[in-house]
């Protein structure tokens, strides 16, 4: 299953809700979130600096994910940034395979 990290910065509204519920909550709404759409949660990190949560999330596709990014976005409590994760598998994968490309000016 396709592997994927958010990263979300929370609105105003967003910090609020994590000092009244606490971050707990959050978690297990994310894994609510993931369940819900046939995925699973695998990590859940609050930390400092541009992003306040860090979220690693197994989900079917890049719909799944697309559909989680909207949602959260939407709901207005955090800005949500979604990266897909290869595994170093993967990436041997993409370095077998032949890409036709002309770099600029050539």
């Amino acid at each position: 299953m396709p592997k994927y990290l958010i990263q979300a910065s929370y609105t105003r509204e967003g910090v609020e809700g994590v000092r009244s519920k606490g971050g707990t909550s959050r978690r297990d709404a994310v894994a609510e979130t993931a369940s819900s759409l046939g995925g699973q949660l695998e990590g859940f990190y609050f930390g400092f600096g541009d992003h306040d949560a860090y979220v690693i999330i197994d989900l079917p596709d890049n719909e799944a994910a697309a559909a989680v990014a909207l949602t959260v976005n939407a709901a207005g409590g955090a800005a949500a940034k979604t990266i897909v994760l290869l595994t170093p598998e993967q990436v041997d994968e993409a370095a077998k395979r032949s890409v036709d490309y002309n770099p600029p000016g050539t």
